[in-house]
């Protein structure tokens, strides 16, 4: 079974992935398990599939770019002096318990978020009136994406 798996390493995600190895190589080439070392035993039952992911709704590129823009506000906000840095967590929170049915997308929805915090802390370190156009292009493009997503899809 080939796994990936992702790690961090000085700040950096690095995708891991194993090597195919002259006994694993068959089976990755045939589909079928490969033949048990010499001395060892087969295994008696193949691990049963976890279940799978049920399909994102609709709207998941539309949510994944809500967050993304909440993160941004919630970091910009911070820094041109508005105090409501956690009001917006708050409201990224409310989103994952709404929105985050499953692990994969909560960890979705929470890296949206994460890349638009993290984008402009990387590039504002004071409160600019570039920051201040960003802003309001954000709250209104939040604003536009969330009605858009209740009136579509909304009940």
């Amino acid at each position: 079974m080939t796994w990936m798996r992702a790690a961090a390493l000085a700040g950096r995600a690095i995708l891991v992935l194993p090597l195919a190895t002259a006994a694993t190589a068959p089976q990755a080439q045939t589909g079928a398990p490969a033949p048990a070392p010499p001395g060892k035993a087969a295994p008696a039952a193949a691990e049963p599939t976890p279940p799978r992911e049920p399909a994102p709704p609709p709207y998941e590129p539309q949510l994944l770019r809500l967050a993304e823009i909440i993160g941004a506000l919630a970091y910009l906000r911070e820094l041109c002096g508005e105090g409501d840095g956690a009001e917006w967590r708050k409201r990224m929170s409310s989103l994952i318990e709404a929105e985050g049915k499953t692990e994969m997308r909560k960890e979705a929805l929470a890296g949206a978020f994460n890349r638009g915090f993290r984008g402009y802390e990387l590039t504002y370190h004071s409160c600019t009136a570039s920051a201040g156009v960003v802003i309001g292009r954000y709250l209104e493009e939040g604003g536009r994406i969330a009605r858009e997503i209740t009136s579509r899809y909304g009940s």
